[in-house]
Formats: C-alpha cells, sequence, structure tokens
C-alpha cells in the first residue's frame, strides 16, 4: 500500500506509475488536507509507505508541510518509510528528524539501486488479474468516516480509454491539461491519458495566480489540445470579464471539458462568445465511486446550451421516480441499471459488503442508485444535473461530508450542535450553510464565525469552508437519535417534508422555513 500527500506534479505521477507496475494500490490526497482529513482516510487502509512534500507553494507563497506531515506520520502506526520529497525547500532547511523512518526521495530511490545512482534495474511488470486493485479513492463520510472505494486495473483501464478515444477523439498526438489536486478522481482520470500516449500538462498551484491567464498561457505556449477544469472557473473568468479569444491565440484547442458542478447556461454562452467559437464543450458527470463518467462529451452530436451531451457508451444511466420508474424530462434520481467495470470491486475493511450494498443498492434492490437527481431531455438525449439526492455536499467539485464539518466544529464549547446542508440556486451550483445551536449564554458573533472557519481549515482545506454561517435556536433529530439533513435541505429549497412522524422534534423543521439570509443565491 503506496499513500500519496503530494501535489499534482511529476513525483506524484512516477510514485503512481511505480506502484501500479508491481502491483501495489495506490491512494491519494491533497496536499491541502489538513491532517484530520488525511488521517480520516489513510488511517482505515494503514499504509506501509507514504510519499509527502516538504513545502506547499500557493498564491506565489511558500507553506511549510512538515508540521501536517509530522502529525500525520503519528497517526499512521504501521508506516514502514516516509519519503520525503525536497519541493521548494532545499535539503539543508528540513529536518526529517521528528519523523520516524523518513528519507529523501534521492536517498531512497538509491536504495532501490544497490545505492549507485547510474544504476537502473530492468523494469519488469507484474502480470495480475483483471480485479486486482489498483486505487483507494474516498467517499464524502456523509455518516462518518469516509468510505474507502477499491478500484480496479482493469476497470479503471478499460472505461478511462474508453471515455478518452471514443468520447474524447483523444490520440497519441494530444495535450491535455486538467486542473485537479490528487485529491480529486480527474487526476486518475488524467493519468489514464498517458495510456493513449497522449502528452500529459501538470499544473500545481493557483489558477489565478500569477495572472487569471496563466492556464490559457500555457494553452498557447505548449499547444495544449484539451483542457479540464471546474465549472466554477469558468464562472469566475466571466465576472472578470476576461476574454481569451481576443488575447491568445489558442489555435491548438479543440476540447473544453468542464464538471465538479453543473456548468451553467450563461457558461457555455460564456465559452463560445469570449473563449473559442469552435471548440467542443463538454460537459462531464460522474463520480469518485466510479472514478469516471456516467455522461459526458460526445464529438458525434450536437452541444446544447445547459446539457450534458450524451449518456456515456455502456453505461445503462436512466433518472428514476421514487417507486422505481423511469421519467423523462422530469427530475429523478440518477441509477445504472446493469453493472460497468468501474464500478468498485468493494470496500476496504467491509467484509460482508454491508456498506457496499447500502451505499448503492438500498434504494432499488439490484440497482445502482448514484446520489445524484438529473433530468433527462427525450428530444435532445442531453443531461441536466440538479444536485445530490443525499446529504453528501459538493461546492464546486470538492466533495465531502458532513460528519466531516461537525468533528471540528462540535469541538468549540460555544456550540451544543450543528448542522451541515447544501443550498441550490436556480441555475444548479452549490453552497455550504453551516447552522449553529448556541450553548447556554454563549453568543453567536463574528468573532466565532472567524475561529470556526479558521478551525475547519486548517483541519481540513479552505474550500471545506462553508459559504454561510447562521444561528438556530433548534436542529431536527429522528426519533432514533439520528440529525436530519435532507429534510432541513428540503425545507430551504421551499418544499414541504411529509412524513414528520419521524422526528422527536419536527416543529424545528419551521426554523429553517423563509430565511432572508438564503433568499439571495
Amino acid at each position: 500500500m503506496k499513500d500519496c500527500y503530494l501535489p499534482n506534479g511529476i513525483h506524484a505521477v512516477e510514485g503512481m506509475l511505480a506502484a501500479a507496475s508491481i502491483g501495489a494500490i495506490w491512494s491519494s490526497t491533497s496536499v491541502d488536507f489538513g491532517v484530520n482529513g488525511v488521517l480520516d482516510r489513510f488511517s482505515q487502509i494503514q499504509p506501509k509507505l507514504i510519499f509527502s512534500i516538504a513545502a506547499v507553494v500557493y498564491n506565489g507563497k511558500t507553506h511549510d508541510h512538515m508540521e501536517k506531515l509530522t502529525s500525520v506520520v503519528k497517526g499512521l502506526p504501521d508506516l514502514k518509510k516516509v519519503v520525503v520529497v525536497p519541493y521548494a525547500r532545499s535539503k539543508h532547511e528540513i529536518d526529517l528528524s521528528k519523523i520516524p523512518n523518513s528519507v529523501f526521495i534521492d536517498d531512497f530511490l538509491a536504495s532501490g539501486r544497490g545505492g549507485e545512482a547510474e544504476h537502473f534495474p530492468q523494469l519488469e511488470f507484474e502480470q495480475l488479474p483483471f480485479n486486482h486493485p489498483l486505487f483507494i479513492m474516498y467517499s464524502s463520510g456523509t455518516t462518518g468516516a469516509p468510505k474507502c472505494m477499491v478500484h480496479s486495473a482493469g476497470g479503471t483501464l478499460i472505461q478511462h480509454l474508453k471515455e478518452h478515444i471514443l468520447h474524447g477523439n483523444m490520440t497519441s498526438s494530444d495535450v491535455i491539461i486538467y486542473y485537479t489536486t490528487t485529491g480529486w478522481m480527474m487526476w486518475n482520470w488524467l493519468m489514464s491519458a498517458l495510456a493513449v500516449g497522449a502528452s500529459v500538462v501538470l499544473y500545481d498551484g493557483s489558477p489565478l495566480i500569477p495572472t487569471p491567464n496563466v492556464l490559457w498561457d500555457l494553452t498557447d505556449q505548449l499547444g495544449i489540445t484539451i483542457f479540464g477544469t471546474g465549472a466554477k472557473w469558468l464562472s469566475v473568468l466571466q465576472e472578470r470579464n476576461l476574454k481569451p479569444a481576443e488575447t491568445h491565440n489558442l489555435q491548438s484547442l479543440h476540447t473544453i471539458l468542464s464538471t465538479g458542478s453543473p456548468l451553467k447556461p450563461q457558461s457555455y454562452d460564456y465559452v463560445y462568445r469570449c473563449i473559442k467559437s469552435n471548440v467542443l464543450l463538454g460537459s462531464i458527470s460522474g463520480g469518485t465511486d466510479i472514478v469516471s463518467c456516467f455522461m459526458g462529451q460526445n464529438p458525434t452530436v450536437p452541444v446544447y446550451r445547459g446539457e450534458i451531451q450524451t449518456r456515456n457508451l455502456g453505461i445503462a444511466v436512466e433518472a428514476w421516480s421514487p417507486d422505481g420508474k423511469p421519467v423523462w424530462g422530469e427530475s429523478g434520481e440518477l441509477v445504472c441499471l446493469k453493472p460497468i467495470p468501474c464500478q468498485p470491486t468493494h470496500f476496504w475493511n467491509d467484509e460482508n459488503r454491508s456498506k457496499y450494498h447500502k451505499a448503492y443498492f438500498s434504494t432499488y434492490p439490484g440497482v445502482w442508485a448514484h446520489g445524484d437527481y438529473c433530468k433527462i431531455n427525450p428530444k435532445t438525449g442531453g443531461i441536466v444535473m440538479l444536485g445530490r439526492s443525499d446529504g453528501t455536499l459538493n461546492p464546486n467539485g470538492v466533495r465531502f461530508g458532513s460528519s466531516e464539518i461537525y468533528n471540528i466544529v462540535e469541538v468549540f464549547e460555544e456550540v451544543t450542535d450543528s448542522l451541515c446542508v447544501p443550498q441550490y440556486n436556480n441555475d444548479g451550483e452549490e453552497r455550504v450553510i453551516l447552522f449553529l445551536k448556541m450553548a447556554s449564554g454563549k453568543p453567536f458573533c463574528p468573532e466565532l464565525v472567524g475561529k470556526i472557519k479558521g478551525a475547519i481549515r486548517k483541519a481540513l482545506s479552505a474550500r471545506h469552508v462553508p459559504a454561510l454561517m447562521l444561528e438556530t435556536r433548534d436542529i431536527p433529530y429522528t426519533i432514533s437519535g439520528k440529525k436530519v439533513e435532507v429534510a432541513v435541505k428540503q425545507v430551504i429549497a421551499g418544499r414541504e417534508v411529509a412524513q414528520r412522524g419521524a422526528f422527536s422534534n419536527p416543529d424545528s423543521l419551521d426554523l429553517f422555513k423563509n430565511l432572508p439570509e438564503l433568499q439571495n443565491f
């Protein structure tokens, strides 16, 4: 088991390919994850080897990473080796003495060559079964610790090649960039472009520094042909009134891909008007659960404003009503009727497969329910994604669970309880709202909000910080003592909750109706 706590750079790529070549399992998380976020994931799989960097560079500033790494290593008692890359730091600036079994990357590689830097052993690739594990990915941890999803080498590769070659028209002459971290499944997806023979561009850091045009500059400099990003970044460019079509050549570019959140209809207009008029704009959607896409781009059919083009080949996707009937042209639960090679082979530490069954097959017996609402246009075949149907939070493609927030917030003595839910606007964008129930005699104030934001940012990441925090007098619970997030999500969306008999305090739901702070989104 090899874990990666690295940025999107060459060391992560080399480590993953090396692990795959010997049949080891690779698992990665982003360097902007705090100690809690990393240990919630890695402590479940207890890796033997971890790769990390010594410092992080973001927004033009260098941030030390060693303190976080030291805390992570303390929480992983089975580690045999910690390999440190002197990224953004020279070796003499880095103190490894506090980290047991730690070694610099060049010394680690030299030990594998018998101590001789010039001697490279003959590469040998293990021949293993189709279903041999390649990646462990993580669910968001909505109701507890993130689930550890094991993806097979064969299933992942065949699915990604289908998406790259058949859906993406990719060839060995393509140059692809995807703005991602190693903690997002799009990184794993991007790596498979190497199997096509395409060139992969790795970018680490802010997409707006040193200028908001930095990625378009790279597109012209490197001849990028396929450009992938999150929908939110395109919105930011539009808000800043940037017009790459007027400032850049972009002659090489034939495809722009967007995922992470629904691509707004006005973003389609913006791309074709201000970036490039004859590009394929592919909004794609899938998930960590399948480390790929249910639906996405298709070079053989038109692009319709506000719609994902098609359901992907070999993916039997439909939208279903609550009673298990297909619905067309209206909102339904995203289901997949037949097995697909990229679904997890199993969950780690789930011997009787109960977690696996509950995650995907408890809503409709024998049918994969993904936890998303969607609408399929019967005229065009296009799909509109309508947000999560469960308690998972997914603002701007950063997928996480409410329990990750609760574990931090409810440590504060001022807070007696909390509830974290998503809110959607008419464009399908999502933001996270955190409701706080204050302890007796403790005021809700800007200072407390600032402290909580800081704690979440430090333990998880800046992208986990809720967009809005509000005080509430009570939080709904079921009779069996569980917080009811989905019901509050329905209330703030203006829908009634019919099954009030399941609540121990049903009147608390009324506290979330027509809140003025939530109206302008």
